[in-house]
């Protein structure tokens, strides 16, 4: 369970980093849409990725169940959350499906009309109002979803998830494999919760700089 979030938090980094480029260059963010695409490498790594997403879920869903399984009865005692154990760490799984929830639109807004779409050989898509775009335009796809409300709200609430389950996850993940000691461990705390705000600031942002320049472009146009 550690090693696969461990990739899945490498693979955040390099999506945060592809979001960033949007924000300077449409231009840029769509040269590496074309890049990826629906190559085989980029296909392969989407098939990889989603395997290890499912077997970190599966492990998160065993080690709950054995949790509970160990408290025996005291599963349905209300007990006071021990001294130095954070909320994040007793609601993994929790948190853990409701960013799995989320992962569910974020696929159905950009995944299904982009990489499925183009695998489907199709070369354009419907975005809104009969209008079609390249399944590669996808800084088309990024302003047109973040330029509504309701859309910018459930990513907001999606990246706070997403923050409890890395502050908690990074230095846990950490421990697990055995890199951690009694120094150490709360610098790897420290570690994480930057990692973690550092992730939930990038995609906030770039949600955010979009919703604000699709007001901009009503007001000025």
């Amino acid at each position: 369970m550690s090693i696969s979030g461990i990739i899945l938090l490498l693979f955040l980094l390099f999506h945060l980093s592809m979001n960033l480029a949007a924000v300077f260059s449409a231009k840029a963010y769509n040269n590496i849409c074309s890049l990826l695409g629906a190559n085989w490498y980029a296909v392969a790594t989407t098939a990889v990725l989603a395997g290890i997403i499912g077997l970190h879920f599966f492990y998160a869903g065993m080690i709950t169940l054995q949790n509970r399984k160990a408290r025996g009865k005291n599963h349905y005692t209300v007990n006071v959350r021990p001294k130095g154990v954070s909320w994040e760490s007793q609601n993994m799984f929790v948190i853990g499906a409701v960013i799995c929830g989320f992962l569910i639109l974020h696929f159905s807004q950009f995944w299904y009309k982009m990489m499925f779409a183009e695998l489907l050989g199709l070369h354009e898509v419907t975005v809104y109002n009969g209008s079609v775009v390249h399944p590669q335009d996808g800084a088309t796809f990024i302003y047109y979803y973040f330029s509504h409300l309701w859309v910018v709200v459930a990513y907001l609430v999606w990246y706070v998830a997403l923050w409890f389950h890395l502050t908690h996850g990074v230095w846990s993940a950490i421990q697990t494999l055995g890199w951690s000691n009694q120094v150490w461990l709360k610098r790897w705390k420290l570690i994480g919760n930057i990692v973690a705000t550092l992730i939930f600031s990038g995609f906030a942002f770039v949600t955010l700089f979009f919703y604000v320049k699709s007001l901009c472009v009503g007001i000025c146009y």
